[in-house]
């Protein structure tokens, strides 16, 4: 039996990839912030004809994902997947707006995956995948909170990923550019204030972008390929749009360049 554990599945990318890899026949647990919204999950996965394991948790709550990992038993398989938007300049970001990005974006992501790593490392293996963003790579205006926290954890992830896999653990990132869900009905508006023309001038373009984005259910084919493929490699986008824009900061799009060399960093005698 192989087991995954999926934060943030109550819609979008989350709950797609929560049913695609229970079809794969992975044994899944999804997790939500409040079971009471997972209806829309629960209608998915009935019409799917699969079965998940679906548990609340806050994944900012440190002893919450402490119990649920420890209750779990053996994870094969986790996709940090729960994430936070939010629409500000820094000088609209108060400290607790940068916090609020760094809790849910980075730090979480942090705890989760040291939690399952004792484990995958004293079997041998194990796959770690962490939703990110094109905005891991490139900078984007009025993002400044989220970019910070999502480039914090591209970095995080690759300074990992070559110390973990000799021990049969690998790391990937995924990095979407604009998805069609309502991730972004829950963004975090900061007052427009001096900076009201240029704020809407980028939610209009914003705008544009959403209403032609890829689908939840097409983004979440590259996060379960991550998660199950016998090929595996530390960085993905998910459609030739997120191709792309990450390309404007990174060359090496699948990530095998940086950790072709910072392999040798960790290897004795190197």
């Amino acid at each position: 039996m192989t087991l995954a554990i999926v934060t943030g599945t109550t819609s979008g990318i989350g709950l797609h990839t929560a049913i695609q890899l229970a079809q794969q026949g992975v044994t899944v647990i999804a997790t939500v912030r409040d079971t009471a919204r997972a209806d829309s999950l629960r209608s998915a996965a009935s019409e799917a004809g699969v079965d998940l394991d679906i548990r609340a948790l806050d994944v900012t709550d440190a002893e919450a994902a402490r119990a649920l990992v420890e209750a779990a038993g053996p994870v094969d398989i986790l996709v940090n997947n729960a994430g936070r938007g939010a629409v500000g300049t820094l000088e609209q970001l108060s400290d607790q707006d940068l916090q609020d990005q760094l809790e849910t974006n980075y730090l979480s992501v942090a705890r989760l995956t040291r939690l399952v790593l004792p484990g995958m490392r004293e079997r041998g293996s194990g796959r770690i995948v962490t939703v990110t963003s094109v905005g891991g790579a490139v900078g984007q205006p009025f993002a400044d909170a989220y970019c910070g926290a999502k480039f914090a954890v591209e970095g995080l992830m690759q300074s990992l990923a070559p110390v973990v896999a000799p021990f049969g653990i690998d790391v990937a990132i995924v990095e979407p550019a604009a998805v069609a869900s309502s991730f972004t009905d829950s963004v975090h508006r900061a007052p427009a204030g001096p900076y009201a023309v240029q704020q809407q001038a980028y939610l209009d373009r914003a705008a544009t972008s959403f209403a032609s984005a890829q689908s939840a259910e097409d983004a979440a084919k590259t996060v379960v390929e991550a998660a199950t493929t016998s090929a595996p490699r530390f960085r993905w986008q998910t459609s030739d749009a997120a191709v792309s824009f990450a390309g404007l900061s990174l060359a090496d799009l699948d990530g095998s360049r940086v950790l072709g060399v910072t392999a040798g960093w960790v290897r004795p005698g190197e």
